[in-house]
């Protein structure tokens, strides 16, 4: 529905930082915690008539470690998102875990608070890549805290995967994939490793596989999840039929969604606002601001961009109905691509193939640049 909205809810805090990530995330005392769920249902409170008369389909729990509140902090949070606003009866309610803090405490009240989707950092079935990497966990244990969430009714479960890691082989990378399909999971997310600046892997600046390799790579994955009946449908996302994360296909098309917490973003009636990445002036009650736009970077531009990154693509009828702009010079730029085999025709409009995958953002911005 057009008046509906999702919901996030940023989680900062970590057991440990990863040494690769450069979230908004820290280790929170047990006092920081208590004040973050305190300071988050005022701010709940705070936007409740602002969404008055609008239904939140979609509650995602992102971070940070969600999993690490617990579950009677989590579940007060969605008691306090439950008063404030109103959240539809089916609503996709996701919760990102790390599997050194899936507790079966944890997995039963979180089924009991409603949440029905959970999405765990595995990362890899190999302990020294996952040592590597700085996870917390073994692939033994994260084999336990899946089989133990599926025990506790956990059907729709998103597992994270990362490849392109400095060494890598192949033949190691898709043994992870197996070793994942094997729970035969109803979602994955696999993500070429990306080296930040100031994160401690940005400061050692390891070798990584070349272009070519990642290449290999990433069509090796998706020959596998495609045979495995797997979904092709973001870059860097695939679910088994009916299992698309609601949640996060509504930032691909530039739907609204609130977020809350230090460091969130929100999208609402196509105003962007931020809470600053600070934990004491959230809890301050310090407001979110305005972002700030990228100098002739338009909304349509995102629009295009973010639609070529899904298999769905981007189609004619909703783009100039909603920006008020013709089509046909993308479209000229996308069709000139087909015979090379990196797009292809979709109903009224086009899309990127695998390979095109590969070479995204070349593609996307050139066809961007039609628009100048």
């Amino acid at each position: 529905m057009k008046n509906n909205f999702g919901l996030y809810l940023h989680v900062p805090f970590c057991a440990s930082k990863c040494r690769y990530c450069d979230f908004y995330s820290f280790a929170g005392s047990e006092a920081e915690m208590d004040g973050y769920v305190q300071a988050m249902r005022k701010h709940f409170s705070a936007f409740s008539a602002q969404m008055a008369g609008r239904t939140a389909d979609t509650v995602y729990f992102g971070g940070g470690t969600p999993s690490l509140l617990g579950e009677k902090r989590l579940t007060a949070l969605l008691d306090g998102a439950r008063a404030a606003f109103d959240l539809a009866p089916d609503a996709e309610i996701t919760v990102e875990c790390n599997p050194d803090s899936m507790s079966d405490s944890l997995l039963r009240g979180l089924r009991d608070a409603g949440v029905d989707r959970l999405s765990v950092g595995v990362q890899s079935a190999h302990d020294d890549e996952l040592r590597l990497l700085g996870r917390r966990h073994t692939f033994a244990e994260a084999r336990d805290a899946i089989l133990r969430a599926q025990d506790a009714g956990f059907g729709n479960l998103s597992l994270d995967l990362m490849y392109g890691l400095p060494g890598q082989t192949a033949e190691r990378f898709l043994e992870s994939v197996q070793a994942l399909l094997d729970f035969q999971p109803a979602h994955l997310s696999c993500y070429g490793l990306k080296l930040e600046p100031g994160t401690p892997m940005g400061r050692e600046n390891p070798v990584l596989p070349d272009e070519d390799a990642q290449a290999d790579l990433y069509l090796a994955l998706c020959d596998t999840l495609r045979t495995a009946g797997y979904e092709h449908y973001e870059i860097s996302n695939w679910a088994k039929p009916g299992f698309r994360s609601r949640h996060n296909s509504r930032y691909w098309v530039l739907s609204d969604y609130l977020g809350l917490g230090p460091g969130a973003h929100s999208l609402l009636d196509g105003r962007r606002f931020a809470f600053p990445r600070d934990l004491a002036a959230f809890c301050a009650d310090v407001p979110p601001a305005p972002e700030e736009t990228v100098a002739g970077f338009a909304d349509w531009s995102e629009y295009l961009m973010l639609g070529l990154r899904t298999a769905d693509g981007v189609r004619r009828a909703p783009f100039e109905d909603r920006f008020g702009r013709s089509f046909d010079p993308f479209a000229a730029r996308l069709a000139a691509l087909s015979p090379h085999g990196l797009t292809a025709p979709v109903p009224d409009g086009w899309r990127l193939t695998e390979q095109g995958f590969l070479v995204s953002n070349l593609i996307i911005g050139e066809t961007l640049s039609a628009g100048e």
